[in-house]
């Protein structure tokens, strides 16, 4: 992350998650998603600082009030992410985002579009072998509102 508010902020969220503060980072990284400057960021440093978020270890299941808000401000961003870049790793982080929001439906086509362009990029991708689990997981209904794993899946 290059700029240096982007980073302060996100260390501080990272900062409240080590101390167990789990509600107030989800919190913060909604308001730091929801806020005008962070849409003005570079797509790399949005994709990073969303990562963190989606991918965060010891996610509480079920979701929480405050982590299902963190979501739904960062699926808009993904969703325009994209829209804009069709990057498969942008499509992984929206579909775990549409499951934490209970949107199974979604979550199940925006990871095959993610799992359809890394095939054509790198079938053999470490990518493409976690996105296939994912679809596979939404698929046979694996999953519930908040119970995805963010970690990839073996």
């Amino acid at each position: 992350m290059a700029n240096e508010e982007l980073v302060r902020s996100v260390k501080e969220i990272i900062g409240r998650a080590k101390t167990g503060d789990t509600d107030g980072a989800y919190r913060g990284y909604r308001d730091l998603f929801a806020s005008a400057t962070f849409a003005g960021y570079r797509a790399e440093d949005q994709r990073q600082a969303l990562q963190l978020m989606v991918l965060m270890k010891g996610a509480p299941k079920p979701a929480t009030a405050s982590m299902v808000e963190a979501h739904r401000a960062a699926q808009s961003l993904l969703t325009g992410l994209v829209q804009s870049h069709g990057e498969p790793s942008d499509h992984e982080l929206l579909g775990i985002c549409h499951v934490v929001l209970g949107d199974e439906a979604s979550a199940s086509t925006v990871s095959r579009g993610g799992l359809a362009i890394e095939r054509e990029r790198d079938p053999q991708s470490k990518l493409c072998g976690t996105l296939m689990k994912r679809v596979s997981m939404v698929s046979r209904g694996e999953v519930q509102r908040g119970g995805l794993s963010t970690e990839a899946p073996r």
